[in-house]
C-alpha cells in the first residue's frame, strides 16, 4: 500500500521510518506492507481535524446522524471483503468476522438515532434562586485521538468512532500496526460519502506514532483502549497536557458457576468466554470458579469439549478458534505455557502450541491452580482457562474480586435471585447471567479498578464526547 494515511481528506505516503508488515497468522506469513507515518504527519491530521473542527461543529446533529447512517450503510455493501479481511489478517473464524461486521455496522446506526436525539443547543434550567436564569449547551469536546487495538479491528473503532462523529468532534484516528489494512475502509467510505476534509484522518504506525499522537499538544481528549502497559504511557502523556482520557485496559475476569447449573450449558458459557478470538479478549473469562458439588462433573466435561474444538485456517477450513493474531502474542502465550510447567501447574488440555505453520495453540485448561500463580494473576490473552473450586457463594465472589482488574464477569446458576444477588455484589463494569458474551450496542463497556476510565458503547459513549456548559443570565 502505497498511500495508506488519510489526512485532511486526501490519501498520503508514509515518511516515517518504520515498515509495517502485515502478516497472515494462519500460515505466518506476510502479504502486505505501508510504511508508516512521520511525526510531522501526526501534527498534519491533528491540524487537519483542529481546523475541520468550527465546520463540523455547526453542522446539524441530523445531518451529523445521516453522514453516520452512511457508513453503516457503506460498511454492510463492503461486507464481504471486510469479513475475508478480518480472517485472513486476524485469523477469526468466519462467524466470528460476520459478527464484528455486524457489531460496526450497528454501531453507527445507534448513534446516528442518538444524534437525531439530541436536545438543540439550549436547554433551560430551573433555578431555586429568584432573579437568574439559567441554560446548558451540549458542545463537542473538540479534537480527539483515538488509538485501537488488533484484536477487535473494525469494531473498536467504530465503538469510538460513531460517538465522537455525532457529538461534533473532529478525529485522528491510528489504528495497531498488527491490523492496519481493515480501517482504511472508514477512509474510503468517508470519500465516498463526501464527508467533509479533516473530519476523520487516519494515521498509521506503530509506537513511535502512537506516543506521538497521545502526547499531542492539539488534542482535547484521547481514547485508548489496550494493554495496561501503554495505557499507563497513555495516561501520563495526558496528564501532561490536563487532557481528559478514556481508557479501555485488561482484564482477568471470572465466570462462576453454581453446582444447580445445567452442565452442557455451562460448559457452552465456559468455552465460548475463553476460546472467542482465540481468547484474545480483554472481556475473556479466563478464571473458572465451580462450585465443589459440580466440580467433579463439570471439569472432565470441559476438557472432552475444549479438545473437541476445531482449531484451523478460517480460509481453508470450517474451525472454531483460529490462530493466534501475531507472532509476538503466540510467544507470549507460549511462554505462559513454560511457566505453568515450572509451577507444577495440573493440565487437563492443551498446555502447548500446537505444531503446525501459523500461528497456533491448542485450548487450555489448567486446574486447582492457586491464586498465587502468574496465569492465576496475570492477563494471558489467549485460549488459557484457569479453574479453582469454591465452597460457598461469599467464597466465590471474594475469589471473583480479588484481581486488580474489573472489566466483566459471568455468573451461571439455576437460581435467577441468587445469580442477581452475586452480579450486584461483583466489582466489575458489566455482568452476565447465563450467558455467553453477548455485547449490546444500547449497554455500557468498561471496567473498573485496573481495568480503565470511562464508558463506551450506550448514551454513555455519546457523553463522552460532549462537554456541558452553562450559562446563567442575572435578570437585575
Amino acid at each position: 500500500m502505497t498511500t495508506p494515511h488519510y489526512i485532511d481528506g486526501r490519501w498520503v505516503e508514509g515518511q516515517g521510518s518504520d515498515c509495517i508488515v502485515v502478516h497472515n497468522p494462519s500460515d505466518g506469513l506476510p502479504f502486505s506492507e505501508l510504511m508508516a507515518a512521520s511525526t510531522r504527519q501526526v501534527d498534519q491530521a491533528v491540524a487537519a481535524a483542529r481546523r475541520a473542527l468550527t465546520g463540523w461543529k455547526a453542522v446539524s446533529a441530523n445531518e451529523r446522524a445521516n453522514y453516520l447512517r452512511g457508513f453503516a450503510e457503506q460498511l454492510g455493501q463492503r461486507r464481504d471483503e471486510l469479513i475475508a479481511l478480518q480472517m485472513r489478517n486476524n485469523g477469526k473464524p468466519r462467524h466470528e468476522a460476520e459478527i464484528d461486521l455486524d457489531d460496526a455496522i450497528a454501531t453507527f446506526a445507534y448513534y446516528a438515532d442518538l444524534a437525531d436525539q439530541l436536545p438543540g443547543k439550549n436547554r433551560d434550567v430551573s433555578l431555586a434562586a429568584p432573579g437568574f436564569t439559567a441554560r446548558t449547551r451540549l458542545e463537542p469536546v473538540g479534537v480527539v485521538g483515538l488509538i485501537v487495538p488488533w484484536n477487535f479491528p473494525l469494531v473498536t473503532s467504530a465503538w469510538k468512532l460513531a460517538p465522537a462523529l455525532a457529538a461534533g468532534c473532529t478525529v485522528v484516528l491510528k489504528p495497531s500496526e498488527v491490523t492496519p489494512l481493515i480501517e482504511q475502509a472508514y477512509g474510503q467510505i468517508a470519500e465516498q460519502l463526501d464527508l467533509p476534509a479533516g473530519v476523520l484522518n487516519i494515521v498509521n504506525g506503530k509506537a513511535e506514532t502512537g506516543a506521538a499522537l497521545s502526547s499531542h499538544s492539539g488534542l482535547d481528549k484521547l481514547s485508548f483502549t489496550g494493554s495496561n502497559g501503554v495505557g499507563s504511557q497513555v495516561m501520563r502523556a495526558a496528564a501532561s497536557q490536563c487532557r481528559p482520557v478514556t481508557l479501555e485496559l485488561g482484564g482477568k475476569s471470572a465466570i462462576v458457576v453454581f453446582d444447580d447449573c445445567d452442565v452442557d450449558q455451562a460448559v457452552e458459557w465456559i468455552v465460548a468466554g475463553i476460546t472467542w478470538n482465540a481468547g484474545q479478549m480483554c472481556s475473556a473469562t479466563s478464571r473458572l470458579l465451580v462450585q465443589e458439588g459440580i466440580a467433579d462433573t463439570l471439569l472432565p466435561r470441559l476438557q472432552e469439549a475444549l479438545e473437541k474444538l476445531r482449531v484451523g485456517n478460517p480460509l481453508s477450513e470450517e474451525v472454531d478458534m483460529g490462530p493466534l493474531t501475531s507472532q509476538a502474542q503466540w510467544l507470549k502465550v507460549a511462554g505462559y505455557f513454560a511457566t505453568a510447567r515450572e509451577e507444577g501447574l495440573k493440565c487437563l488440555a492443551g498446555g502447548k502450541p500446537l505444531d503446525r505453520e501459523g500461528w497456533f495453540v491448542s485450548p487450555t485448561l489448567y486446574v486447582d491452580v492457586p491464586d498465587n500463580s502468574r496465569l492465576w494473576v496475570e492477563e494471558i490473552f489467549g485460549p488459557v482457562l484457569c479453574a479453582r473450586r469454591f465452597g460457598s457463594e461469599a467464597e466465590a465472589i471474594h475469589q471473583a474480586n480479588d484481581s486488580r482488574f474489573g472489566l466483566v464477569a459471568t455468573v451461571c446458576s439455576a437460581d435467577l435471585q441468587r445469580a442477581e444477588r452475586v452480579a450486584d455484589a461483583l466489582e466489575v463494569g458489566h455482568v452476565w447471567i447465563n450467558s455467553v458474551q453477548a455485547v449490546f450496542v444500547e449497554t455500557s463497556w468498561g471496567g473498573t479498578k485496573g481495568s480503565g476510565i470511562g464508558r463506551e458503547l450506550g448514551p454513555w459513549g455519546l457523553s463522552g464526547y460532549l462537554s456541558v456548559k452553562h450559562v446563567t443570565r442575572c435578570l437585575g
